[in-house]
């Protein structure tokens, strides 16, 4: 697709404006919705099928290995954020970037469509290219579409990230059904015409967008720019190579070994980078002691998602094997347990977010830290809550819905306190010439987090039902504990937080 046509006013009729926004961010809003529709629908249900029975239409592996292949693939979507940027920004542009990218999403899950073991990884991995491509991409462009004085910027993420929700709900629902009533392949098959309908979408609305993301921001000089996609072409060649071998049988991989070789690859890859910035930066006093007060809710996010993300495993392997899902003669398909994160996150932003403005307005303003460490407190609760469930899942009872209804309460209370501020401390408490790289080592969080999760989520042997409660129990305690001490230590940084005011 050309530039020209991605970007000619021609090819929608430019409204005014979108619920008070510019009108590219209808654009960007729905295009997003229906990415994540697909992406949550397709997530929600892979350590469903990597560990049902063949019989079950299946793929019939084992729970340690289902969960490192979900951790490493959760991880991998935020992790190719950072290259899947850096293209947009030095190479293609972030219109491009989204346009490529929602091809090889939808590519992705018309290979998981497809009913074969063999192919199932490389559907993994194209959803991982295609995503890594358009979701730091589309996220950029809605900030592109507001000058640095428009006060409607906050505003306009806001309705972007209610898109982004709206999306996942119905990718929960539409996915949790089609399972159900027609198996795991139509699931992923619908997650395709999900994207499919947003490349659509997309493709007629993109003269809304007025050029935004339409060019490299920093394009790369000509030999640069030669040598990256000769370096990109090297890559996709090495892991097509891998791929092949893998589907042949003539490569075998242990997924949990995976997982600990790559968590331990990318938490030295951010200390080193944190270190690196923070020694040889050339920083003054008060940009150390910012660092160093990031650095906390950096650790904060880490031990948070990787309780946080036991949603897509362990808990959704709960609600399988140790819920009772009947009401009356209806069964609760499993998935639709995961769609409580995003329809509390509906209902609850606003009041999070009077929260924070009302306790201002009284001169209380607790420190990024302490806001972090309440979220992870919080979470942690959560798993409390599953504690008590799993004893009586233990005893070979099957609990009612309430109690992953609460714990997805929790989890969703302490996400609104972590995440939205984690962000927030990011672009306020890193050195402006390196706010960006900060906020790519930032994201590298999420994918330890991610895939700390995966490997714990392993140690849930459904042949050791009575290990079940201490495990949740061990996550609970020790995530309290980073917590408090966390929240012990804001009695000095948050006296570093407020330097980055000065």
């Amino acid at each position: 697709m050309s530039e020209s046509t991605l970007n000619s006013p021609s090819t929608a009729e430019k409204p005014r404006e979108f619920f008070g926004h510019p009108a590219g961010l209808q654009t960007l809003f729905f295009t997003e919705m229906w990415e994540r529709m697909s992406y949550y629908g397709m997530r929600m249900l892979l350590v469903l099928y990597m560990t049902a029975a063949m019989q079950e239409g299946g793929l019939g592996i084992t729970v340690a290995a289902a969960t490192a292949i979900y951790g490493l693939y959760t991880g991998a979507v935020y992790f190719m954020g950072l290259p899947g940027g850096w293209m947009a920004d030095r190479l293609i542009g972030g219109q491009k970037a989204v346009w490529y990218g929602a091809w090889i999403i939808m590519a992705g899950h018309i290979v998981l469509a497809i009913p074969s073991d063999k192919t199932f990884f490389l559907g993994l991995v194209l959803v991982v290219l295609g995503t890594g491509l358009l979701k730091p991409n589309i996220g950029a462009m809605v900030g592109m579409l507001y000058s640095a004085e428009d006060q409607r910027r906050d505003a306009g993420y806001t309705l972007y990230y209610m898109g982004i929700n709206l999306g996942s709900v119905f990718g929960y629902f539409l996915c949790g059904w089609l399972q159900v009533e027609y198996g795991y392949h139509y699931a992923f098959g619908a997650a395709a015409i999900g994207m499919g309908i947003g490349i659509i979408q997309f493709r007629k609305t993109a003269g809304r967008l007025d050029g935004a993301g339409a060019k490299p921001l920093e394009p790369l000089s000509p030999k640069g720019n030669k040598m990256a996609w000769s370096a990109i072409g090297a890559f996709l060649v090495g892991l097509a190579v891998v791929i092949l071998a893998m589907m042949s049988g003539a490569l075998t991989i242990d997924p949990v070994i995976v997982a600990q070789y790559v968590v331990t690859i990318i938490t030295i890859v951010f200390l080193a980078y944190f270190a690196f910035i923070f020694f040889t930066g050339n920083l003054n006093g008060n940009e150390k002691r910012s660092l160093g007060a990031l650095f906390l809710v950096c650790i904060a996010s880490i031990c948070f998602w990787a309780g946080f993300e036991q949603a897509g495993s362990s808990l959704n392997l709960f609600g399988r094997d140790y819920t009772d899902r009947l009401i009356g003669t209806f069964e609760i398909p499993t998935g639709w347990f995961q769609s409580l994160n995003s329809l509390f996150i509906i209902t609850l932003s606003p009041f999070v977010a009077a929260l924070w403005i009302n306790l201002a307005k009284r001169m209380i303003r607790p420190s990024y830290g302490f806001k972090c460490a309440l979220g992870l407190v919080i979470m942690a609760t959560g798993f409390i809550v599953m504690f008590f469930a799993a004893q009586y899942a233990a005893a070979g009872l099957k609990v009612a819905p309430y109690w992953l209804v609460a714990t997805y309460f929790l989890h969703t209370v302490g996400e609104l306190c972590l995440s939205p501020v984690a962000l927030s401390a990011v672009s306020k408490l890193s050195p402006k010439r390196f706010a960006g790289q900060m906020m790519g080592v930032f994201v590298l969080t999420y994918s330890i987090g991610n895939v700390v999760a995966g490997l714990l989520a392993g140690n849930f042997d459904p042949e050791n039902v009575a290990e079940m409660p201490n495990l949740y129990l061990q996550i609970s305690l020790f995530s309290i504990a980073i917590g408090i001490v966390i929240l012990l230590l804001t009695f000095k940084t948050n006296k570093w937080e407020k330097l980055a005011e000065k």
